[in-house]
């Protein structure tokens, strides 16, 4: 009898253990392939946050054939291979760890509410940032230089080089504060909103918005067109209220690169209050919003609706009972 329970108990833990790694490649493929589709973008939305003094009056299509005429098509990509370094283990830890995180809070707010899709986001977010973030710094740094003007070869020499001459493990998280405060935002409403305007568009638009699930169970998944929908608008949503942070933590990362910017290295409030001396809100604290808007929607959009196509893929996804 032991035995049989013994057997059993390793079956689930296999079986559960089966499903983490599927999640845990799902998140990282959408990662991948959400980030990558808009790097072009990101590395516009990088110099122009820290005020490159090739891109002082550059606005998006500007920046974007400058970058091209100056540096090649290729260098819209710069600091990407960084980027895919970081970014699968970022999106693989904050999806998986958002099932698990929605799975034991489900119900604890009530079976309308969607209070525990915030809550869980939010510590997805945290925890994927928190063990990622370095390599997000390391793909600023790369991202940021212009031909001609290296400071970094590499990954590798970028983040010796931040360890060794700008005070050791510590540089590597320098912005992680305004980092954690605008990913529970930036985060929880993500996925908050996606999940909200999920249900809405199953619920009240089924026939407009879904399919029946491929694995045959009653349920029914969303539509790419809806994937792509519901992704966009959670990410436009999302990013409106945690632009400044973002803005305060690549000032901070990149602000030993320049000598008239180490400053802004000693903390988030001392950032905060230079980049709004400096320039304002909208020329400051909300520089580069135009290229976040059309580098987040696309991005969050093909984030999701390439992880929900992935969990269908490997049969993690038996839809939605309506």
């Amino acid at each position: 009898m032991t035995t049989t329970l013994n057997s059993e108990t390793r079956q689930v833990q296999d079986l559960q253990s089966i499903l983490i790694l599927k999640n845990l490649a799902c998140g990282g493929i959408a990662g991948m392939v959400s980030k990558t589709t808009v790097a072009p973008l990101d590395r516009v939305k990088i110099l122009l946050q820290a005020h490159s003094q090739h891109h002082t009056n550059h606005g998006v299509f500007r920046g974007l054939k400058h970058i091209i005429t100056r540096e090649g098509p290729l260098a819209l990509y710069k600091g990407n291979g960084a980027q895919m370094v970081r970014i699968f283990p970022y999106a693989a830890s904050q999806f998986t760890a958002f099932e698990i995180f929605k799975k034991y809070l489900d119900g604890i707010f009530g079976e309308k509410s969607h209070i525990d899709k915030f809550i869980a986001g939010a510590a997805a977010g945290l925890t994927a940032v928190f063990l990622t973030y370095p390599l997000d710094t390391i793909r600023a740094r790369l991202a940021f230089q212009i031909s001609g003007e290296h400071v970094y070869t590499g990954i590798i020499h970028t983040a010796t080089s931040i360890f060794k001459e700008e005070g050791g493990f510590k540089a590597l998280y320098r912005g992680f504060t305004p980092t954690l405060m605008g990913m529970v935002p930036y985060a929880g409403l993500s996925f908050y909103c996606f999940e909200y305007l999920k249900y809405g568009c199953l619920k009240y638009f089924p026939n407009v918005t879904s399919k029946p699930c491929t694995k045959n169970t009653g349920g029914v998944v969303l539509t790419v067109p809806a994937k792509l929908l519901c992704g966009g608008l959670a990410g436009a949503i999302a990013q409106s209220f945690s632009y400044p942070l973002d803005v305060t933590r690549r000032r901070m990362q990149l602000a030993m690169m320049k000598p008239e910017t180490q400053h802004m290295a000693n903390g988030m409030l001392t950032t905060l209050k230079c980049i709004y001396k400096d320039h304002g809100i909208i020329k400051g604290l909300y520089r580069g919003m135009s290229i976040n808007y059309m580098r987040a929607i696309p991005m969050v959009a093909t984030s999701f609706s390439t992880y929900e196509l992935c969990k269908q893929f490997m049969g993690l996804d038996t839809g939605v009972a309506i």
